[in-house]
């Protein structure tokens, strides 16, 4: 796949400026006449339009050029997925019921009340036996250090990345820019330096490395791209790696809200490669329409919902408290007041604007209705952050049980791997062959902060099985599951 560029504004621009210039001196010199004597400008018109058909005609067709140029430039850039690969750990990493309860014990870090606990939350936590934990979980003497945590973020990163650039047959010189999003581990050298050293990418590569935004910081990088791409005038290809490295984050205190994080993340990784480059429409397999991000920092509650601090004792720990779901609720119905009208059907916007306005003159004692976002997307990706928030999000947007499915099964096989588990759904839609060309896709995602971001997807291609790099190739024939 060649590299092209596109800057031709310049010349576009003065293509039209030359044309005007003409015409206007074609008007000047056939109109001395007019002119001299003291006429109206429907006396000007008259002449163009009567008198002298060609220059008219001359005219329109100069205009009809401007305005197709105007727009060929200023439109906004059309934004691809070209492909994408998620990370699959090695099969001794699997992390079953049995292994989590033994790592436990053999720290000697919990408590009896504590360990009673994690094991309650674990067994309705929806995680199957064959998520991923880091590699130092299956030591005799399981003490996580900065070595640790570095091979974990290099064994997803770099196996992803080198699946999709085999996939797509993109040489690593040709990466614009380069995004990885890590939301609790940010080394020195950044994440981004180590991937510009093993992959040797070229000196003048953009590179942007974001952390802290939690789980929607998938979502964040890839609106992120999709921006900095419509902005370039040039054709350019964008890395989007997304992970979460969760060696350095266990809890070792008896503080309830954090020991919950150690009974659901697990190890993941995606990476995504974005163009703007129009020709890669018949290779590509989505085209992104929409993109929206929210911040609802500003309420205390969201603020807190989801928060890294110290307990009593001054262990590190990440606290998921308990209205973090009513929270995401909330918050997920103020962030589709703003998507519902970029991508709802006007038939059920009408429904939608009809209840808003029924809710203002009630004097808030009713609430408007929430939108059939069926009608708007075929397939749903909702972060799945555990059983409880995919629950609360199917309540709010009303979805059966068939289109949670992605996020429910994706859930029991992998746990939640933080930002990156929305493309491992995009991956299960793929295994299972259901995404047809036409189809939308919207991804959902939540992250500390709060924020909510949405990605919409269109499918310009079929997306097929995937090949043997889908994380779901050795299992898909066994979910969806019966009972979750």
């Amino acid at each position: 796949m060649k590299k092209s560029t596109s800057n031709f504004k310049f010349h576009q621009a003065f293509f039209v400026a030359l044309l005007l210039t003409t015409t206007l001196l074609s008007i000047n010199m056939q109109s001395n006449s007019i002119r001299s004597n003291p006429v109206q400008y429907s006396n000007i018109l008259h002449f163009l339009f009567t008198t002298n058909p060609t220059l008219s005609l001359s005219c329109i067709w100069c205009l009809s050029i401007s305005i197709f140029f105007y727009y060929y430039t200023s439109r906004p850039k059309s934004i691809f997925l070209l492909d994408f690969s998620c990370f699959q750990p090695n099969p001794n990493q699997k992390c079953s019921y049995a292994a989590s309860e033994s790592f436990v014990r053999r720290t000697n870090r919990f408590t009896e009340e504590s360990e009673e606990f994690m094991r309650k939350i674990y067994l309705k936590s929806g995680l199957g036996d064959e998520t991923y934990a880091p590699p130092f979980v299956f030591e005799s003497n399981p003490e996580a250090n900065l070595k640790y945590a570095l091979d974990e973020a290099q064994q997803g990163m770099f196996s992803s990345i080198n699946s999709l650039l085999a996939k797509t047959n993109i040489d690593p010189s040709c990466i614009d820019c380069l995004i990885v999003t890590c939301g609790s581990f940010s080394p020195m050298p950044s994440l981004t330096s180590l991937i510009v050293n093993r992959f040797k990418l070229k000196p003048d590569v953009k590179t942007y490395n974001l952390s802290g935004m939690g789980c929607s910081s998938g979502v964040i990088s890839i609106d992120l791209a999709a921006n900095l791409l419509k902005q370039s005038k040039k054709i350019g290809y964008a890395l989007v790696v997304v992970t979460e490295t969760i060696s350095l984050d266990w809890y070792y205190g008896d503080n309830r809200p954090m020991l919950v994080t150690n009974c659901i993340f697990r190890v993941g990784c995606a990476t995504a490669l974005i163009t703007n480059d129009p020709s890669c429409r018949r290779v590509a397999k989505m085209e992104l329409v929409h993109s929206l991000r929210t911040h609802h920092g500003a309420s205390d509650r969201a603020y807190k919902a989801a928060f890294q601090e110290e307990d009593n004792k001054g262990n590190t720990g990440f606290a998921l408290n308990k209205d973090l779901t009513a929270v995401a609720g909330m918050h997920l119905l103020e962030h589709i007041k703003i998507l519902a009208p970029r991508v709802l059907p006007l038939t059920q916007l009408g429904v939608y604007v009809y209840s808003v306005i029924g809710c203002a003159f009630s004097g808030g004692k009713s609430k408007p209705i929430v939108p059939d976002f069926t009608k708007a997307f075929d397939h749903f990706c909702i972060h799945t952050g555990g059983k409880a928030v995919i629950e609360q999000v199917g309540r709010v947007l009303s979805l059966s049980d068939a289109l949670t499915e992605p996020a429910r099964m994706s859930l029991h096989r992998f746990g939640n791997t933080s930002s990156s588990l929305v493309f491992y759904e995009l991956a299960y839609f793929e295994a299972k062959g259901r995404v047809r060309k036409g189809d939308r896709v919207w991804m959902l995602a939540f992250g500390t902060g709060f924020k909510v971001g949405s990605l919409v997807w269109k499918a310009v291609s079929d997306l097929g099985q995937g090949g043997d790099d889908n994380p779901w190739s050795d299992c898909i024939d066994r979910y969806p599951l019966k009972s979750w």
